[in-house]
């Protein structure tokens, strides 16, 4: 194709091109107004790439109600390769499909099962994906395809995208790399002018031309055919204004109705159908009549062809063509089209040519879209199905039933990410809601959505209303609204949540009896939490215990355990079990990775840096799982799946002394959390603040900062925050706030019992007690701490008993103790504590020189990830499973991984990960084999 002065745009595809062929991926997003040269570009890339294997499709707009329409269509010629998937990603893409029947798999894990096909077509032969007015891809294919995008790496495949420029642009192709495809120059321009027409030009009547379309070839070849010799030539005016911009939507329309009417009626159905299969399209014309030969003359004008597929010339045609019609044609169209749909294979597009053919609202048509709706969900297809219950819901007759499925759209909203849709629908629906249950289920959405979008306090009050008002209709669903409630204020905050936790408890103590039995793994975590608001701390422990073990043996219903999971953990820290945090955490991790639950995985990437691996002083590991959550959290196009304060983050930067870092995130959290209500969130940004100031030495500071965790005493961090607020108290001076706390400490531990509860208690009682008992209290304290995952927390005890020893003018044995804290500090790079103990050697007399480690920081967090789960023997493929991404980029990683650390094989990074304290394994009895860093 003879493409006109587009030496640049022409140089940036073949640079994606190249990179292809040399073994690497590529992506870029072709970004301009209609008819600026988009499609032409993409057809040059494709003529280009004849050594390349071609996936290619056209998005329109009446296909965007289909959940993944687009998808299937590209990948129609690589569905072969589906029988070799893993198959998780193979039953995911059936379901989406629509290939087989199932439980609607994550629209994240179809992403997957996409990325892994596209690689494995391109180790036979690299791959190049096309996709042309992707503005109007359905949302379930924009999100997997910006998904795969955005995770190719080293796989061999290039992808192009072409999109109208809007004034709100997508934000999932906004993130890829993009080209903006503006009007030719002058030069250009002209030469166009002159090699799309056989005469010539006046000079005058060529400026104007090319002025007014601003360069835009389509607008130029457009105008210059709809012009006279006379007018061309300068001697008849032109008119005004040119055909350009929205201008050429009338004149295509204006060609349309030259047409015979047998070929603009063969032409709208064309429209009202793309990219229908032809057999529907020619089913349909025999049905109204329509002679094949009536595609004659629509070839002829250039506008469209029929075969071997219908492809109209420029998108702008086929609007041209639609919006032509009048409503009875238009409908008359899509009533022959809906005929011509299998009620079985085309249900979905079966209802929306009926809703377009419906003239006025009837049960009948909605009750089909609703029918169709609840396949499209069934499919993963939440989108789709919010679209159709919308339609559904507009077609609706009867009030109250409207209302209903306008609640349903909006749920359905919810579960696609559209959380601001799912409210404004909500809001419609709630007026015309009328039965007890919905209503209550309209409350429980609303809390739902608000806590969607990071506005926890109003979510907690509202889940509570509406569990209130279910518990008499439906008990089950009543006492899962109130565990949502409570996941709500641990966050919102449990102290300035008092009323809210009385509620609580009140509904759960007059639930009515339910078919689970009372000790099944949500009544469990039911009766444990609203015993901490009712009897104290001690009274919880025995519920809250035995729902940890439950959830920690495989019998839980896997949707349940993934919905639950985040409470069963954060019940695990405030029991102070640091054992069954990881377990649990890794059980959630894994759940979430085999379902594909990308959402619930970001989340629980999050709970993992800040709850897990920081407190066991895993920092590379911290920040692989912070980079992961975050990674996930654009690929869903939904940040608010982690906290949207970043204050997970803090505690990796306060361990590593990242001191500016670690202060401007506080102070981030402190502006952003109070509109939210998210006192809880602030009040954990605070704890891991505290810590950071307690490795200074600046103790008044982390008093103040532990102080409000005290207070507020979230389950999240209210107990763990215990011994840091008595160390940090007794050296400010504060000792009546130390003995308030230490007492509070030793009554947890006394009930909870846990070798961590037990050792933490010792070490702080050493800090109140009298010389005689403070060495025993350390002496006791260290053998503790050390059967536990909390090496930090073991360190520390060195280092305080060390402190301790010297001021008792115990220099020898102070030294023991305080080179075992800073050879622990350094391994684990926690430098605030580690120059701690280096002052507090020197002070003993003896030099500690601070120590230069070869570690991991040199690896990225994704290099560091890939090293960890090799070492634990997995191969490429296994890891790509578990990061979403492909065999070809963990290679890549990998090699990078063994340059870096100048090892030559697998065995050897093993070994390297785990002496250097990046990667270390620990056995967990349930998962049958050793754990890294966490990741199963």
């Amino acid at each position: 194709m003879q493409l006109i002065d587009r030496r640049a745009e022409k140089q940036v595809l073949h640079h994606v091109l190249d990179s292809v062929r040399a073994g690497m991926s590529g992506a870029l997003v072709l970004r301009g107004e209609p008819g600026v040269g988009k499609s032409a570009l993409l057809d040059y890339a494709v003529e280009s790439a004849a050594d390349l294997q071609i996936v290619r499709t056209v998005a329109v707009e009446s296909e965007m109600a289909l959940g993944f329409a687009a998808v299937h269509q590209l990948l129609v010629p690589l569905l072969p390769g589906v029988d070799g998937l893993p198959e998780p990603q193979r039953r995911a893409l059936g379901v989406a499909f629509g290939l087989v029947s199932g439980p609607p798999a994550d629209p994240f894990l179809v992403g997957l099962a996409v990325l892994t096909l596209l690689a494995d077509a391109a180790e036979v032969r690299p791959v190049l994906c096309v996709v042309d007015d992707a503005h109007w891809l359905d949302d379930e294919s924009a999100d997997t395809l910006s998904f795969v995008a955005r995770r190719l790496l080293a796989d061999r495949v290039g992808m192009l995208f072409a999109i109208r420029e809007t004034t709100e642009p997508d934000p999932r192709l906004q993130s890829l790399p993009g080209l903006r495809i503006a009007g030719l120059p002058e030069q250009g321009a002209y030469e166009l002018l002159e090699t799309s027409i056989s005469r010539p030009v006046d000079a005058a009547v060529a400026a104007r031309i090319i002025a007014e379309t601003g360069g835009n070839p389509l607008a130029i070849v457009e105008a210059v055919r709809e012009l006279s010799p006379k007018q061309l030539d300068g001697r008849a005016p032109l008119p005004e204004p040119l055909a350009v911009g929205h201008q050429l939507d009338v004149l295509f329309g204006r060609r349309v109705r030259e047409l015979p009417t047998d070929t603009q009626t063969l032409l709208l159905l064309a429209a009202a159908d793309q990219p229908g299969p032809g057999d529907r399209l020619w089913q349909a014309a025999t049905m109204l009549g329509i002679p094949e030969s009536a595609a004659v003359p629509a070839e002829a004008t250039g506008l469209v062809v029929f075969w071997p597929e219908v492809r109209f010339s420029h998108p702008l045609v086929r609007s041209a063509v639609y919006h032509a019609a009048t409503a009875v044609q238009r409908r008359r169209a899509h009533r022959a089209l809906a005929a011509a749909c299998d009620p079985e294979l085309h249900a979905v597009p079966r209802a929306w040519h009926l809703a377009a053919a419906a003239a006025r609202p009837g049960e009948g048509v909605a009750a089909q879209l609703e029918a169709a709706a609840d396949r499209a969900s069934r499919r993963g297809g939440y989108a789709a199905a919010a679209a159709l219950l919308e339609r559904a819901a507009l077609l609706t007759p009867d009030g109250e039933r409207r209302a209903e499925r306008r609640l349903s759209a909006a749920d359905a909203h919810l579960l696609a990410g559209a959380a601001d849709r799912a409210l404004a629908l909500l809001t419609e629906a709630v007026p015309g809601l009328r039965d007890p249950r919905s209503t209550a289920q309209a409350i429980r959405l609303k809390g739902e959505i608000g806590f969607a979008c990071g506005q926890v306090a109003d979510a907690a009050c509202a889940l509570v209303g509406a569990a209130v008002r279910l518990r008499p209709l439906d008990p089950s669903t009543s006492r899962d609204t109130l565990l949502s409630a409570l996941e709500a204020v641990v966050f919102a905050g449990w102290a300035s949540s008092t009323a809210v936790l009385q509620e609580i408890a009140g509904t759960a103590r007059d639930l009515p009896l339910m078919r689970d039995p009372p000790d099944s793994a949500p009544n469990l975590l039911l009766q444990g939490y609203t015993a901490r608001v009712a009897g104290g701390y001690a009274a919880a422990v025995p519920a809250l215990r035995r729902a940890v073990q439950t959830f920690l043996v495989d019998e839980v219903d896997p949707d349940i355990a993934l919905r639950r999971l985040l409470l069963v953990a954060i019940a695990a820290v405030d029991l102070l079990d640091d054992t069954s945090v990881e377990r649990l955490s890794t059980h959630w991790i894994d759940r979430a990775r085999h379902s594909g639950a990308l959402t619930k995985l970001a989340g629980a990437l999050a709970f993992r840096s800040a709850l897990v691996d920081g407190p066991s002083g895993r920092l590379a590991a911290a920040r692989a799982a912070e980079s992961e959550a975050h990674e996930l959290a654009v690929a869903t196009g939904n940040p608010r799946v982690v906290p949207p304060s970043g204050a997970h983050t803090l505690l990796t930067l306060a361990l590593s002394c990242r001191e500016a870092q670690a202060r401007a995130t506080a102070a981030a959290v402190a502006r952003e959390t109070p509109g939210r209500g998210a006192a809880g969130e602030a009040a954990l940004a605070a704890y891991f603040l505290g810590v950071l100031e307690i490795s200074l030495g600046n103790y008044g500071s982390a008093v103040g900062c532990l102080h409000s965790a005290y207070t507020d005493d979230t389950p999240l961090i209210g107990t763990q925050a215990l011994p840091d607020l008595v160390e940090a108290a007794v050296r400010a001076g504060r000792r009546d706030l130390a003995e308030r706390a230490l007492q509070r400490l030793e009554d947890r531990a006394t009930a909870t019992g846990t070798p961590l509860a037990l050792g933490l208690l010792a070490r702080s009682r050493a800090l109140l007690a009298a010389p005689a008992e403070a060495q025993q209290d350390y002496e006791d304290a260290l053998p503790l701490l050390g059967r536990t995952r909390a090496a930090p927390q073991l360190a520390r005890a060195h280092l305080l008993y060390g402190e301790w020893l010297r001021r008792q003018r115990q220099r020898r044995e102070a030294r023991d103790q305080l080179r075992a804290a800073l050879d622990m500090f350094d391994g684990m790079g926690l430098h605030g504590f580690a120059e701690r103990a280096r002052v507090e050697l020197r002070a003993t007399g003896e030099h500690a020189r601070k120590r230069e480690l070869g570690t991991p920081e040199e690896l990225t967090s994704q290099e560091a990830q890939i090293a960890a789960l090799v070492s634990r023997g997995q191969a490429n493929r296994e890891i790509a499973a578990q990061l979403f991404v492909t065999p070809s980029t963990v290679e890549y990683h990998l090699r990078k991984v063994f340059r870096k650390l100048g090892v030559t094989s697998r065995t050897q990074l093993a070994h390297r990960v785990i002496n250097q304290g990046f990667g270390v394994l620990h056995p967990v009895p349930a998962s049958g084999g050793p754990i890294l860093d966490g990741h199963r």
